[in-house]
């Protein structure tokens, strides 16, 4: 057996603080008695209470019920018509803005008017879904000389877009796209471009009147 005894552990003295809070209260109210006991009138609880309010009037302030939020400031933004929009259209003016918006070329009034202008000078307007190919665009086309044919006006389309942004003799025409220039501009860019080996004898066989709006077949636009 062991000549070691075990001593039980003490248990921790702890020293409980005793708050401001409450020795401010027990005050007032001590002070209250006192000038009770002078021969003022004994103190009622609203009287204690409210005498602790002047003192701690900044523990007692509630916070504000509601929070103001700034209002969200909410920007306006135009429409830009997708793909599926324009082919459900199925016009030529539907034709030249998707091929706008495949070039990411601003799709605006004057753009539009270049484009179905210059389609105009390529294929007959009551047939301009030809071959499916509007602009007779050589570029994956099958046809260097423009007579090729694509599978579907959708795909004419993006080989019109990236015929122009990829090819550096083009690029007058894709600057001037891009600022939406006038049109007299984009048109005088087209015509020495070298799309067309006559030039449209340089824009002598450009036509400005204004283009219908012809609706081409279902099929052409591979639906």
């Amino acid at each position: 057996m062991s000549k070691h005894r075990h001593r039980t552990a003490r248990p921790a003295f702890r020293r409980h603080s005793w708050s401001t809070t409450r020795t401010v209260f027990i005050s007032i109210v001590a002070g209250l008695m006192v000038m009770a006991s002078l021969g003022f009138s004994t103190p009622t609880q609203s009287d204690i209470v409210a005498a602790y309010v002047d003192q701690n009037a900044q523990v007692l302030v509630a916070a504000a019920a509601t929070e103001i939020v700034p209002a969200v400031e909410r920007y306006d933004f135009s429409a830009t018509p997708g793909y599926e929009t324009l082919i459900q259209g199925g016009t030529n003016h539907d034709w030249a803005k998707l091929v706008l918006l495949m070039g990411e070329f601003p799709v605006t009034d004057s753009n539009v008017t270049v484009v179905t202008r210059w389609m105009r000078q390529e294929n007959y307007v009551d047939t301009w879904w030809n071959r499916n190919n509007p602009l007779n665009n050589g570029w994956g086309s099958g046809g260097g000389g423009g007579t090729g044919r694509y599978v579907d006006l959708v795909d004419a389309a993006q080989n019109a877009a990236e015929a122009l942004n990829s090819l550096g003799r083009y690029s007058e025409i894709v600057a001037t796209l891009r600022a939406s220039a006038p049109t007299e501009q984009v048109e005088r860019a087209i015509w020495f471009s070298g799309w067309a080996t006559g030039m449209y004898n340089q824009g002598a066989h450009w036509a400005y009147n204004p283009v219908p709006v012809v609706t081409a077949p279902p099929s052409a636009w591979g639906r």
